[in-house]
């Protein structure tokens, strides 16, 4: 029985980490920080988050003896999670770069044509006003 509870706790103490990354993972591209900032905040939280698991899943740490080969891949799977979870973020940052590069060149584009319409706006104006004061002055 105290096997099948290690074993349960184990399982939510891993559940709870793929958990804690996501959302910590998550909070950090809904920040407002540069790409740069946002892949070194990333890295150092997926490093903390990974010691923290290990402290928390290590045998020694809640007493039970496990095989060496047990521990050995359970800290692999725990870096490859690591892992694929840096590629995730990187990956999000890529796009995430790319839209607002997006945005920003349909809204300098936007901004032009606008400039260019009120450029013709204030130009049919002008030449409204002229012709109305050529109409003024022919009928007087």
């Amino acid at each position: 029985m105290e096997q099948q509870d290690g074993r349960y706790l184990r399982g939510f103490l891993a559940g709870a980490l793929v958990g804690g990354m996501a959302g910590a993972i998550t909070a950090l591209l809904l920040a407002p920080k540069s790409g740069r900032e946002l892949r070194r905040d990333i890295a150092e939280r997926t490093s903390e988050l990974y010691d923290k698991a290990y402290e928390t899943l290590n045998p020694k740490a809640i007493g039970e003896e496990v095989p060496p080969v047990t521990i050995n891949s359970g800290k692999m799977r725990a870096q490859q999670i690591v892992q694929a979870a840096r590629e995730q973020a990187e990956e999000l940052l890529s796009s995430a770069e790319k839209i607002l590069r997006d945005a920003r060149t349909k809204a300098e584009h936007a901004k032009e044509q606008i400039q260019e319409n009120i450029e013709r706006v204030r130009e049919a104006a002008k030449a409204s006003v002229d012709a109305f004061k050529s109409e003024l002055s022919s009928g007087e």
